[in-house]
């Protein structure tokens, strides 16, 4: 395991995409698991609904700030290392959050975890992309996606289960244990993938300017930060929707994951509605944007819709129909505007995705608990989609001799 994996390693190169898969899914893991005991963590902890979010929005900016961390010291010290010891972290990390005692502590730990959880995301491309080339690397990447995809149905569904005999602390017990099989898993079967003669020597100065050509490109930048509003009104979603379904309509943590499940659902539909736009946009040359501005009046309607049914205290299934919408949409606009985004760049992709990645999480992380110090309503989370939902479609069509499609 110690030398690195060629293309002919058929035996390792057959069971590293499941281990792949497996690290791929750190994210919607960290972030899904434990939202239904939000209500229940706020409580124990004697914390506002606010401070309870930002538990979540620290992981986030941990996931988003630990790839620019982690993919630079991948291409430096190989893949295999800086692997190992960051999901060693993510599983220590878990089980503090497990045993604090107060909300602070656990906003801090938080914040650890999704650094060390940023690496399983961010390594597994760069071994795909070490491993696997051609039609190969293309598959390699759709399996990463459908795993990662198929997480965040299936993580609220464990919490909620889980949630019947155990407590917030257990869940984090359990994600500790998840990332101790992580650990075992890519210890047994993520060989060392990047030769020492192709990694990089440039230091943080090399870092620093892919990154700084990224910031100055205009049409990536506009797109990039679409995306990035976009991705604020779904996090709007993720961490105001237990706090409304539970707290003002009465749902309990197992209707919730179920719907939380079927909402997430909504987004591999999206993603498939996604692929199918994109194969006709390579064979009929429809413009990208144009599916993007097309998604977001559907969200900015779909928006208002939500918030005009919190407003008119309407039943419940008034608001579950347009925010299936609402969710399902990031399945479109997440693909579609990261193409967009990265069709703009020719040279430093790695860093220009990194930033991408990096701005639509913040976005997503800092905008909701900013806004949810008065207590969170389904007014709010409302008004908050909207809010982001037409920032980006305005950005847009607002930009279009500079975001115009290219020949």
């Amino acid at each position: 395991m110690s030398g690195a994996v060629t293309a002919g390693d058929a035996r390792a190169r057959r069971s590293l995409l499941p281990a792949l898969g497996a690290l791929s899914a750190f994210g919607p893991l960290s972030m899904d698991l434990y939202i239904p005991a939000l209500p229940q963590l706020g409580r124990d902890l004697h914390t506002t609904e606010a401070l309870a979010q930002v538990t979540m929005s620290a992981c986030l900016i941990g996931l988003a700030l630990g790839q620019l961390l982690w993919g630079p010291i991948s291409d430096r010290y190989g893949r295999r290392r800086p692997l190992l010891w960051a999901v060693a972290g993510f599983a220590v990390a878990s089980f503090v959050c497990a045993v604090s005692p107060s909300i602070e502590l656990l906003i801090l730990v938080r914040l650890l975890q999704g650094l060390c959880g940023a690496a399983g995301m961010a390594i597994a491309r760069a071994v795909v992309h070490d491993v696997y080339k051609g039609s190969e690397a293309t598959a390699g990447f759709a399996t990463l996606t459908a795993i990662s995809g198929a997480a965040p149905v299936l993580a609220p569904l464990l919490g909620g289960a889980l949630l019947t005999f155990t407590d917030w602390r257990g869940l984090f017990v359990a994600l500790g244990v998840i990332g101790a099989l992580l650990l075992l898993t890519a210890a047994l079967y993520v060989p060392e993938t990047h030769p020492h003669a192709e990694r990089t020597t440039g230091g943080l100065g090399n870092d620093l300017r892919g990154i700084g050509a990224a910031l100055g490109n205009g049409p990536f930048m506009v797109f990039a930060l679409a995306l990035g509003l976009a991705s604020a009104g779904f996090f709007a979603y993720l961490q105001m929707s237990s706090f409304v379904l539970q707290n003002q309509f009465g749902v309990d943590a197992q209707g919730f994951a179920l719907i939380f499940a079927l909402n997430s659902g909504g987004i591999v539909l999206g993603a498939w509605i996604s692929r199918r736009l994109a194969r006709r946009t390579g064979e009929r040359r429809i413009d990208g944007r144009r599916i993007v501005l097309t998604s977001l009046m559907i969200g900015t309607a779909a928006a208002a819709a939500v918030l005009l049914s919190a407003l008119l205290h309407s039943p419940l299934p008034w608001l579950l129909a347009p925010l299936f919408v609402l969710v399902g949409l990031h399945g479109v606009n997440n693909p579609t505007l990261t193409a967009l985004a990265l069709s703009r760049i020719t040279r430093g992709a790695g860093s220009a995705s990194a930033v991408l990645g990096t701005m639509a999480a913040l976005l997503g992380a800092l905008l909701p608990p900013l806004l949810s110090h008065a207590g969170v309503s389904a007014t709010l989370m409302g008004a908050t989609m909207l809010i982001a939902f037409a920032a980006a479609l305005t950005l847009l069509a607002a930009t279009g001799r500079v975001t115009r499609p290219r020949d």
